[in-house]
This record gives C-alpha cells, sequence and structure tokens, in this order.
C-alpha cells in the first residue's frame, strides 16, 4: 500500500487554492467561502467549468503519478482528487478501478463522480444522494473510515476519570472541528447558562482561538479549553451532548457515543446542506442562533441517548477494497 498526498501531486494553482483559498477566520473569508462553494458545485454550468479546469490543470500529473505507482486500485478521499482520477477514469485514462471514501452525510459532489466505481458512505442515508450523482457505481456503508475505537463500547465513568472531568455534571463538548471555527464563545456562553454542567471546548489547531477562549474563560472551574485532541472518543463517551460546527465525521461518533449531537456556530457552503440532511434524516439538531441553542441543548441535555451498536454490523472499508481487487 503507498501513501500520496493529492494535494502535492496535483500542484500549483490547485493546490494553493485549496490550502490557501478558504480564510475561515474572518466575515469575508467566510463570505468567500459560501460563494466558492455555490458557484463550484450547486449550478450546474459552472460545477462541469469547474470539473474541467480542475482536470485540465490538474489531470495530467495525477495520471503520471497513479501510472508510476503500477496501483491495483486507487482510494482517493480528498473530494478534489475523487472528482480528478473519477473523470480521468471515465475518460479511459486509468484502468484500475477507483473506490472514493466519503467522510460527509451530504452535499457530495466532488466526492462522488459518476466514473469512479465503488463509493465507501459513512452514513447509509447517505445512498439516495450519491445514486443521483453516480448512478452505475457500487455504494456501500462500511465501517473504518473512523477511528475502529467507536466500534467498542466505553464507560462514561472511566472516560471522566481517564480524562480528569468531573463525575457528576451533564458535561457539554463545544467543538469548532479541526479548523477550531464558528461561534465557539457564544456556546459555551449558552451552555454555561445552564444549571449542573461543564463544559470542554475543543478549539482544533486554532491557536488564536484557544488563546481567546483560555483568556476569556480561564477564572471559570466549569471550563475546559482543549487544542487539538487526539482522544475525541473518549471526550464523546464522557460527554452529554456536542455542540459542533463543521459536521462531518464528529457528528456520527458522536451518534455512536450516544453524546446528543448538535450542529451550531458556523453553516456555511457545504455545512449548511449538511445541517438540511441532518435535520431531514434525524440524526442531529441544529441551532440557528443562541436562543435556540439554549433551548435545544435543555433538551439535548434532558435525556442522553443510548450509544448507537448498529455501525459495528456494517462492512469495513478494507474488506470492500480487497473485493474490488478480487474483481477487477
Amino acid at each position: 500500500m503507498a501513501i500520496a498526498d493529492s494535494l502535492a501531486i496535483l500542484g500549483w494553482p490547485i493546490r494553493d487554492a485549496f490550502l490557501e483559498g478558504s480564510p475561515f477566520h474572518s466575515e469575508l473569508g467566510n463570505r468567500l467561502f459560501d460563494i466558492e462553494y455555490y458557484v463550484g458545485q450547486r449550478f450546474p454550468p459552472t460545477r462541469w467549468g469547474a470539473r474541467m479546469l480542475l482536470t485540465a490543470l490538474g489531470g495530467g500529473r495525477m495520471e503520471r503519478s497513479l501510472k508510476a505507482a503500477a496501483a491495483d486500485i486507487i482510494v482517493p478521499v480528498f473530494p478534489a482528487a475523487s472528482e480528478v482520477v473519477g473523470e480521468l477514469r471515465k475518460r479511459g485514462r486509468i484502468d484500475v478501478p477507483i473506490v472514493s471514501a466519503l467522510t460527509d452525510l451530504s452535499a457530495l459532489r466532488y466526492w462522488a463522480h459518476p466514473g469512479i466505481d465503488v463509493h465507501l458512505i459513512i452514513h447509509p442515508e447517505s445512498v439516495e444522494e450519491v445514486r443521483r450523482i453516480a448512478p452505475r457505481s457500487r455504494i456501500e456503508a462500511v465501517t473504518g473510515l473512523y477511528d475502529d475505537v467507536y466500534l467498542q463500547p466505553r464507560d462514561r465513568a472511566d472516560a471522566r476519570r481517564d480524562l480528569g472531568l468531573p463525575a457528576d455534571p451533564r458535561i457539554v463538548l463545544v467543538s469548532g472541528g479541526g479548523w477550531g471555527v464558528g461561534d465557539l464563545q457564544g456556546a459555551i456562553d449558552v451552555a454555561l447558562e445552564l444549571p449542573d454542567t461543564f463544559v470542554v471546548a475543543l478549539c482544533g489547531r486554532n491557536e488564536d482561538a484557544r488563546a481567546a477562549l483560555e483568556s476569556r474563560f480561564a477564572p471559570d472551574e466549569r471550563v475546559r479549553i482543549e487544542g487539538f485532541t487526539e482522544r475525541m472518543s473518549d471526550y464523546l463517551a464522557a460527554g452529554d451532548a456536542l455542540v459542533h460546527s463543521t459536521a462531518g465525521l464528529t457528528v456520527l461518533e458522536a451518534i455512536m457515543r450516544g453524546c446528543a449531537p448538535i450542529s451550531y456556530g458556523w453553516g456555511r457552503a457545504h455545512i449548511r446542506v449538511n445541517n438540511r440532511a441532518y435535520v431531514r434524516f434525524g440524526l442531529a439538531q441544529v441551532a440557528a442562533d443562541p436562543t435556540e441553542l439554549r433551548a435545544t441543548l435543555d433538551r439535548a441535555l434532558a435525556q442522553r441517548p443510548e450509544p448507537d451498536r448498529s455501525f459495528a454490523g456494517l462492512p469495513s472499508a478494507s474488506s470492500v477494497v480487497l473485493e474490488t481487487i478480487g474483481r477487477s
């Protein structure tokens, strides 16, 4: 098995556009992110144009790199890479199977492509959307796109003790995802309005956000501020509710751990589309403003949901990939 950075392969200007073209931490940057999403993905003419431009700028480099690797199968996990290799496969420029790994619930264009042979999804509810995009593709809901630790039971009291968290109060996790974006301070303020509540704020890799929250909440013993963590499974097992800004795997992981997920605080671009899908499928609650968040959080804390163990019965991503190699 070989792992390669698709953005390094695609090179300039695609690499720079993705790494530097999303300044989330200003109002202008957020508006530009919204516009970029709707122009590039929501309107068929510009979506087709973006696909052609991606393939024209990076397709040759991607094709040469993949042929040099002499792969038996290709598994892209980044939307732009899936779009490019799917188009190359459709045009006959790649002659080995493509398996795309999708880690959102909705807004799946660029993740999914009609030229891709197999789509691996984290939510069974995503099948219909992927089928509209790629009607002849095989679609499988799988495990393995998240840590297998989520498939194992985790005692809440043990998780709290191991993390050094208090045993008795209700624990609210406030997460800005890896980007550390969204109204983290507002979510903490709302959670602290509720009685018997302790808050853990997870700021991802956003050191500016972490510093600001530490300055604001340092005197409050009911708040813990953390940066990027590799112990998310334990935090979700320990928590009663999650207020999260960026959708994606974290919401699914909360469902698996029985930590009630609420999407709040950002709602930009593809996150907005995912929020609508969360509500439609009854997978998570969505709050549009602090007042709505308070009511939603109050309801979520009234009764902690049971962990969802059903995902343990799904096939693994690796088994589907190996089966696809065997069929080719």
